[in-house]
Formats: structure tokens, C-alpha cells, sequence
């Protein structure tokens, strides 16, 4: 957190992929309460325009423009609509856009399943990193927020697309993290576990994972709104991982003090959850 004295998300020009719904939406409503200018991008753009009405219920503007993140050019169309409308580039980016995926194990995933799961959430952040980052270095200010998730320590069984995705957004910003340190520009990325979103919704999700998923998140999950509200704060001061939930800092702490441990317990743990009751073709490779 050295360095860093000057809130950034106070004010920002400031644009959200995966803004439609869920923890984007969730940004976009707190970053204007923050007066700040609001570029909420989305595959959808009905929905996109939906939060841009709730940005303006909140005091502030916004810009509603559809985005498939998994394209690069998509993206640098995105960045250069965000520069024309801010008259200069954004200074905080919020890369946030995902999917959810599951169910399955390794060798039973479809190929197409990995494919289009790394294409959006693992590519997605790449491409906004690679095509907002340099305006904001030669600024020498402002800043980037990746959405991963405790799925990319906790790499728990049946998710492994999932997983791998979240894990490579969580490398990148720890790199990102080294090579922007100097420069001005921070980088935070944001690691939950359950968030009550849509997510569980995904079509790449086993119906029964889904299920199970959903009810454990209405239950225990924290509120977008909060998560949102955390990792804003946490990035303002320095912070480059915001885990804001006590059951993600246990993880965290188990992976890394016992790596085995906490491997076997999770295998054991994934043969009586709820979300596991589909079985693979050859049954027990777990």
C-alpha cells in the first residue's frame, strides 16, 4: 500500500465491462455515488442501458455501449468510445465481465466448454488490460480492478475451466502489479467466493451444480453492493488483493499452509456436495 495516499475512485472517469447485472452493475451504482462518470459496457445492451438509468438515479452519468470482451476488437472499439467520451482516456478500469462454468471434471469438460470460458474470462481481462494500460501509463495515474475469484486458489474439483480462468486473471494482476509499480497506475484484483449474482445461471453450469450453488449463495453469499463497496474502498488504499469474505481468507490460508491438505479434503468434500450428483461416464476419477 505504499504510494498510494490519493483516492482514485472518487470522481473517475471510469468504464465497467460485465456492467448489466451482478457485481458490475454493483460498481457502476457505487462508483457514481462517488461522482463518478460511468462507461457500463456489456454483451447486453438493454441491460447495459438499465444500469446506466440506475447511474443517473445515483447523481451522476454514464454511457451505456455494447462490448463482447472476448474479441479484442470489441475492445479497442470500447476503449476508444470511452475516450472520445471522457475526452481522454478512463482512469479506472473495472475488467469484470464473466461466466460461470462447472460440473464436469478434467477429460469430461468439453473442449468447447474450456474454450469459451477462457475466451471470456480470462481473455476478456486481457484484452482490457492490454488495450486501456498504455493511455493510463503515459498519464502516470489511475487504476485497474480484476475480477477473479477464490476459485483461482481454491481450485476445488468439477470446475476446473472455471478455475484455471480465474487463476490466470489472478497471475496477470500480480504481474501487472510488479510491472506498473512507479508508474502511478494500481492495480487491485478482487477475489469472492459466493456473491448473490446471476452467475449460477450459466449455461456452462451443471444443472444440479447450478442449483446447489444458488441456494448456498442465498444463503451465506454477500451482496454485490457490499463487494463492490469493498473493493472500491480496498483499492483506494494500495490494497492488490481485496478477499472479502471470511470462508475465502480460510482458504486462502489452508491452500497455502497445507497445498496437500487442503487438496484431498476438497476431493473428499466434492463426492457428497450437493452440486456433484452428476457422475462422469467412467464414474470415480475423483
Amino acid at each position: 500500500m505504499i504510494g498510494f495516499t490519493r483516492p482514485v475512485t472518487k470522481g473517475a472517469s471510469a468504464v465497467v465491462t460485465g456492467a448489466g447485472s451482478g457485481i458490475g452493475r454493483a460498481f457502476a451504482i457505487e462508483l457514481a455515488k462517488r461522482g463518478a462518470r460511468v462507461v457500463c459496457s456489456d454483451i447486453d445492451e438493454a441491460s447495459a442501458k438499465e444500469t446506466v438509468a440506475l447511474v443517473e438515479a445515483a447523481g451522476s452519468i454514464g454511457l451505456a455501449v455494447r462490448c463482447d470482451v472476448s474479441g479484442s476488437e470489441e475492445v479497442a472499439g470500447l476503449r476508444d468510445r470511452c475516450i472520445e467520451w471522457f475526452d481522454g482516456a478512463p482512469t479506472l478500469v473495472i475488467n469484470n465481465a464473466g461466466i460461470g462454468a462447472g460440473g464436469h471434471t478434467v477429460g469430461h469438460t468439453p473442449l468447447e466448454e474450456w474454450e469459451r470460458t477462457l475466451r471470456i474470462n480470462l481473455w476478456g481481462v486481457i484484452h482490457g488490460c492490454h488495450h486501456f494500460l498504455p493511455a493510463m501509463k503515459n498519464a502516470g495515474r489511475g487504476g485497474v480492478v480484476n475480477v477473479a475469484s477464490a476459485a483461482g486458489f481454491a481450485a476445488g474439483p468439477r470446475m476446473a475451466a472455471y478455475n484455471v480462468s480465474k487463476a490466470g486473471v489472478m497471475s496477470l494482476s500480480e504481474t501487472l502489479a510488479a510491472e506498473l509499480a512507479g508508474t502511478g497506475v494500481r492495480v487491485t484484483v478482487l477475489c469472492p467466493t459466493f456473491v448473490r449474482t446471476n452467475i449460477f445461471s450459466g449455461e456452462l453450469i451443471d444443472r444440479a451444480a447450478s442449483g446447489a450453488a444458488a441456494r448456498i449463495a442465498d444463503v451465506v453469499g454477500m451482496s454485490p453492493e457490499k463487494v463492490a463497496r469493498m473493493t472500491l474502498d480496498g483499492h483506494d488504499k494500495g490494497r492488490l488483493y481485496v478477499v472479502p469474505q471470511l470462508d475465502a481468507r480460510a482458504i486462502w490460508l489452508s491452500k497455502r499452509l497445507t497445498p496437500a491438505a487442503h487438496a484431498r479434503i476438497g476431493g473428499l468434500l466434492a463426492r457428497v456436495a450437493p452440486f456433484s450428483t452428476e457422475a462422469d461416464p467412467e464414474g470415480a476419477d475423483l
